[in-house]
């Protein structure tokens, strides 16, 4: 989907209510350092950057996932991680969204993309999911597409390496310098759609 297609929907309009956002990714240490869960190093960086003290997060029972309460702005912004693994992800994503009452529209989801070189972060709402697990799961419990998302780009596996190897492999010491350049990036968008919509968070990041 083109960001004129993204113009024309609805989706530069900011509202007061809250912000669910979901990183993705696996539960556990095993999984932690791993490509597939760079959704969940940009939800802890926003819960670093939370005012006046970074956010803290709990179990939430009710949803199966970990979550803290935060402010972008004047808007409320719950931030959350799944402890399901990734092809169930939708479960506490649907959960989490009826539990506080937010929209597809209002759900932001941050997930890898193999189809995206290393560094880059796309924003956009709707379309496919491009054989990710997560999102398939997603999709199919909140019964629509149209939620937005922060696709984080990780390259495609060298040579003949099976795709899930290589997104369940830690990342490269030698690559966490550019990550953490990348997972600030996408932080930057999030707090801009909170604040600005999601027109403008896209105008912003994908021009760097």
């Amino acid at each position: 989907m083109s960001s004129s297609d993204v113009t024309s929907r609805n989706t530069a309009a900011v509202t007061t209510g809250p912000l669910l956002v979901v990183g993705l990714g696996n539960p556990g240490p095993k999984y932690a350092a791993t490509r597939h869960n760079v959704g969940f190093m940009v939800v802890d960086e926003l819960a670093e950057r939370a005012l006046p003290a970074p956010a803290n997060f709990s179990v939430h029972k009710r949803s199966n996932a970990e979550i803290a309460q935060i402010r972008i702005g004047e808007r409320p912004v719950i931030l959350a991680k799944p402890r399901s693994f990734m092809n169930l992800s939708g479960g506490p994503v649907k959960a989490l969204a009826g539990y506080f009452g937010v929209a597809p529209g209002d759900i932001v989801v941050i997930h890898d993309e193999l189809d995206l070189e290393p560094g880059i972060v796309r924003l956009k709402i709707g379309g496919g999911e491009n054989g990710h697990n997560g999102l398939k799961s997603t999709s199919k419990s909140l019964g629509t597409r149209d939620y937005i998302r922060v696709r984080m780009g990780i390259g495609r596996p060298p040579g003949r390496m099976d795709p899930a190897d290589y997104v369940l492999r830690p990342i490269p010491q030698s690559q966490c310098a550019d990550l953490a350049v990348q997972c600030a990036d996408a932080a930057d968008g999030v707090e801009l759609i909170a604040t600005s919509g999601l027109v403008i968070a896209q105008n912003t990041i994908h021009s760097r």
